[in-house]
């Protein structure tokens, strides 16, 4: 993993004063992104152990509330696979301070889940195929299609427009997280009056009491 910067006084992507580490690599690629240089996954310098241990050192006064990380986008599997060492040690370390991560992946459609049957097309409207026998299947050019059974029983194949996050660290890493601000910036919900999110469509879930409640409950600003 690379990352772009490591900020060590943050006050503005979460609660306190916190320590924030922009990471790169980014396929959402939204438009009017503050930080389109870490859409590149190999931009910035090269994530290494002494880069864990810079980020515990800056962790270490009382006055910092916690780490913040941002893209980029965190929650890209190949991302969660490096950044699932640093939470350990952070936990290991500070049990007390908070772990905040920003993605533009959606907590419960596509961080928690793996893309079950039905959970979105890709501008096409599936209210005329009857409900039935759904799934997912990988094409050949490794995206993944929808199956959808219709009213002839046929087998129909649509473009998912959601994309799953969740890989074999994700559970481990969604355990130490206390809040994500989940869903991509959307120029056209652009409100600067929003405390730690960009556009009004993005939510600050609890992560913690979703896992316990088995649905999305949001952080109380």
């Amino acid at each position: 993993m690379f990352y772009g910067e490591i900020k060590k006084t943050d006050i503005a992507n979460g609660p306190g004063v916190r320590v924030s580490l922009f990471v790169s690599g980014c396929t959402h690629h939204c438009p009017g992104c503050f930080n389109a240089d870490t859409w590149d996954f190999q931009y910035g310098k090269s994530y290494t152990e002494e880069t864990t241990g810079e980020i515990l050192d800056a962790l270490a006064p009382d006055y910092i509330a916690g780490l913040t990380v941002l893209g980029g986008e965190p929650m890209e599997p190949e991302n969660q696979r490096t950044l699932l060492p640093l939470f350990r040690r952070i936990k290991e370390q500070y049990p007390d301070k908070t772990i905040w991560v920003y993605s533009g992946y959606l907590f419960d459609r596509e961080i928690m889940s793996t893309l079950p049957a039905g959970t979105a097309l890709e501008e096409e409207d599936a209210e005329s195929f009857s409900a039935g026998e759904g799934g997912n299947a990988v094409a050949e050019d490794g995206s993944i299609r929808f199956l959808y059974r219709d009213t002839k029983g046929n087998t129909v194949s649509f473009p998912c427009a959601l994309r799953s996050a969740h890989c074999e660290v994700t559970k481990e890493m969604l355990s130490m997280i206390s809040v994500l601000v989940d869903g991509k910036f959307v120029v056209s919900e652009k409100d600067l009056t929003l405390r730690f999110r960009g556009s009004r469509n993005q939510r600050l879930v609890s992560v913690q009491s979703s896992l316990e409640q088995g649905k999305v409950v949001l952080w109380d600003v």
